[in-house]
């Protein structure tokens, strides 16, 4: 049996497995780990969890240590030389005009590497700007550009809902979000409404969208005619929660009915009214009068003949 761990290296950063090994640790721990881009130090978020054997993922790595109190004065040094890369960064690119916004620096825990995050609307040459930063310094410099939306999650901030935003607090990936969800749930679809910091659609509409749908399944549309024992009328008005329908009968009286009182064999298309015959239309016209300069005057007979012969 081995016994895995999950790790994150940011605040609701994406979780990866390791294998405790001899290493006593518990969720909260800081450790130090090997991994892809060099030593680094993490948090343990959950585990340990004993596994088969045969269901361990080939490759799992190790944890080396528990972090020691020269690995938090390593990490506090590192916080420190990214808030004076940012600071440098920021100047070089406003003396150079580039049309970027920087958003954060991180250093790799063992200092070999700078990673600067950045947005821009398009393709933005940083070449002599690295040229800078590595003369600044002397490390490798890695130039990112990212979304608006991962610019928010590293930020972070407060919602319109007043708490701190999803994506920085503990939301890990980023799901797909439509119009659609916002419709389902029967929002305003006011773009300052349903638009979180980053500018796109918000995150939290997909919380709930899965359950709307269940819910209306049993529930007709607006524009249906429903006939329910002695009641008789158009739907306008669905409530999702509250499982009921509001009817406009022929009187307009509004009833609202439950849900789970309508059968589908209750429920139809609403009736459409015939369309309007080209000679009941124009019968309609001729007792209209007609405003001042709209008048015909009435041709004579021989003037309209003459105007139908074709010359010779």
């Amino acid at each position: 049996m081995a016994q895995i761990v999950r790790i994150q290296f940011t605040t609701a950063g994406k979780l990866y497995d390791f294998s405790s090994g001899k290493t006593a640790v518990k969720p909260g721990d800081r450790v130090i780990v090997e991994t892809e881009r060099g030593k680094s130090i993490g948090q343990v978020v959950a585990g340990p969890i004993e596994v088969e054997d045969s269901l361990v993922p080939e490759g799992l790595k190790p944890i080396q240590r528990l972090a020691d109190l020269a690995d938090l004065a390593t990490l506090a040094a590192n916080t420190a030389k990214e808030k004076e890369a940012h600071k440098f960064c920021l100047s070089r690119i406003k003396e150079r005009g580039m049309d970027m916004k920087l958003v954060r620096v991180e250093y790799l825990f063992d200092g070999s590497k700078a990673i600067f995050y950045f947005t821009a609307d398009g393709r933005v040459d940083f070449r002599e700007l690295v040229k800078d930063l590595a003369h600044a310094f002397h490390t490798r410099i890695e130039m990112r550009q990212i979304g608006v939306r991962d610019e928010s999650k590293m930020v972070g901030g407060i919602g319109i809902c007043g708490r701190e935003l999803c994506c920085s607090s503990y939301l890990r990936e980023f799901e797909p979000v439509s119009v659609k969800m916002a419709k389902e749930q029967n929002l305003a679809l006011n773009p300052s409404k349903i638009s979180g910091q980053c500018g796109r659609l918000l995150c939290c509409l997909s919380y709930e969208f899965e359950t709307y749908c269940n819910l209306r399944k049993g529930l007709p549309k607006c524009g249906k005619r429903v006939q329910c024992g002695c009641v008789d009328g158009e739907v306008v008005k669905v409530n999702v929660l509250d499982q009921t329908v509001t009817l406009k009968t022929t009187d307009d009286s509004l009833v609202t009915l439950k849900g789970e009182e309508i059968s589908p064999e209750n429920v139809s298309d609403r009736v459409k009214k015939p369309p309007q015959q080209k000679g009941e239309q124009q019968g309609g016209d001729k007792g209209k009068s007609q405003g001042p300069g709209k008048q015909r005057r009435n041709r004579p007979v021989d003037v309209k003949e003459r105007k139908k012969e074709k010359p010779q």
